[in-house]
């Protein structure tokens, strides 16, 4: 992860526009600066594309999309922007939230119109932090089907892709542009690739423990649910190029991924009348906080688990979902006919889990406030047969990065962009403000992809400018 001096470099190859991952934000890139008639060629770590989009649900949050309207759903870009603000205390970075929020809705129907990328609509209950129905995904409702539509349109469009190609060193000039990359390959060889232009799309820092405890320690210690190749190249590069880094605190974590057997449970079962109760039988926080900083949560409680209780209305909903069937197959989801079946089932003390049941029935009804601020009123009282899940928390992926502008070019602390960088997704800043608490369900996908085709389209322009 150098820097190296280009002068005296003679390339083995030559291409136009070089992107590094091949990730939602690097083949959105290539196929956007495809379009734009640049030739691209992408390079991937891995024996095939996964990253962080592969491990994810797959779900990207747009406003005023043709799927929201074809649904009669009134939403702007201006709301949604509203939204990431409201989440993230008014601290998420302005500008860049304008933009992603504007072209979110464009990206997914040019995906359709052009690459056959088709989305849906999610409907049945809304994500926190989310005042309309936005979230968008293709048919089988995961990251590993979204990504390999991506990956078949950049088949279909013969952009070139190289796995098992680690990029290790930038070759750069003396005004810091970027003139080529080292790249290590599986067998131990190495070769040089020279570019007019570079797209950063290497995904975030979550696996990496020494950035982990430089930006945030307080969770060095959480499990890491994301992607092993998420190894803060770009943070590395960034700063050696003189690169402004924003937001390092910032990281998406879940509160919800069954233990031990590592499947991710969906937050709806929360958002639509479920709890999270610690090892005690007590509940410990707000449910509808939102899943990320609910990592936090369940971070602090013994042994770092919880479980997960909710009916079978709420077991019902959770079979729409793959993880959900895939946790349920191997044996995590439990159930049981009453409350002291429930209390042999997880090890609850029964006189707790009475209680606890009682508090959150008063809740439903309006008779007490909950303390820790949820509003129970508007979902159904909990009722026999319970179903639960034992769980822990995780780190799924870093939020802060490189700064760029509303070209997705690489800013300098001084303002300036470097002249020929670019970058995207979880390399680049993101739009959840400085913590934990800013992440709005969606956030991740939503800047890897604008990002990633706002960077394709205008590294495209740059090289075929330069012609």
């Amino acid at each position: 992860m150098s820097i190296l001096d280009e002068r005296g470099q003679v390339f083995g190859s030559q291409v136009p526009l070089l992107i590094v991952g091949a990730g939602a934000c690097g083949l959105t890139a290539a196929l956007a600066a495809s379009e734009q008639g640049a030739e691209v060629l992408i390079l991937e770590r891995d024996a095939r594309p996964s990253g962080s989009t592969s491990l994810s649900s797959g779900f990207i949050p747009a406003a005023d999309s043709r799927w929201q309207r074809e649904k009669g759903i009134e939403d702007s870009p201006q709301l949604f922007a509203a939204d990431i603000q409201a989440k993230a205390k008014g601290k998420a970075n302005r500008d860049l939230v304008q933009l992603t929020t504007k072209s979110a809705a464009p990206t997914l129907e040019w995906l359709a119109d052009s690459h056959g990328i088709e989305f849906e609509l999610l409907e049945g209950f809304l994500y926190p932090g989310h005042s309309k129905l936005r979230m968008h995904a293709v048919r089988e409702h995961t990251g590993t089907s979204l990504l390999q539509q991506l990956h078949s349109a950049s088949h279909q469009n013969e952009l070139p892709l190289v796995c098992k190609a680690t990029v290790s060193g930038l070759f750069v000039d003396e005004e810091m542009k970027v003139k080529g990359a080292r790249v290590s390959r599986t067998d131990g060889s190495t070769e040089t690739i020279g570019c007019n232009a570079m797209i950063l799309a290497c995904n975030g820092y979550g696996g990496n423990p020494d950035l982990l405890n430089r930006f945030i320690p307080e969770i060095a210690d959480m499990n890491y649910f994301g992607h092993l190749g998420s190894q803060g190249e770009a943070v590395y590069w960034g700063e050696l190029l003189g690169a402004e880094l924003r937001d390092m605190g910032a990281f998406q974590g879940h509160g919800s991924v069954a233990y031990p057997h590592g499947v991710l449970i969906t937050w709806a079962l929360m958002m639509e009348g479920g709890i999270q109760l610690n090892l005690e039988g007590k509940r410990f926080s707000n449910e509808h906080q939102g899943y990320s900083e609910q990592s936090v949560s369940v971070f602090a409680q013994p042994e770092h688990l919880a479980w997960n209780l909710y009916d079978l209305r709420l077991h019902q909903l959770g079979l729409n979902f793959e993880d959900y069937r895939n946790a349920e197959k191997i044996g995590a989801i439990h159930s049981a006919k009453n409350v002291k079946e429930l209390s042999l089932t997880t090890g609850f003390p029964e006189t707790a889990l009475r209680e606890t049941l009682r508090n959150v029935e008063s809740f439903q009804t309006g008779t007490e406030k909950d303390p820790f601020g949820r509003d129970f009123t508007t979902k159904p009282v909990l009722k026999p047969p319970y179903y639960t899940v034992r769980v822990t928390c995780a780190i799924f992926h870093t939020q802060g990065g490189l700064a760029v502008n509303d070209e997705a070019r690489v800013l300098k602390k001084d303002g300036t962009p470097l002249p020929n960088l670019f970058a995207g997704g979880g390399a680049a800043q993101g739009v959840s403000g400085p913590a934990v608490w800013g992440y709005l369900s969606g956030n991740g996908l939503l800047t890897a992809f604008t990002l990633g085709r706002i960077a394709g389209s205008c590294a495209a322009q740059l090289v075929l400018g330069n012609q």
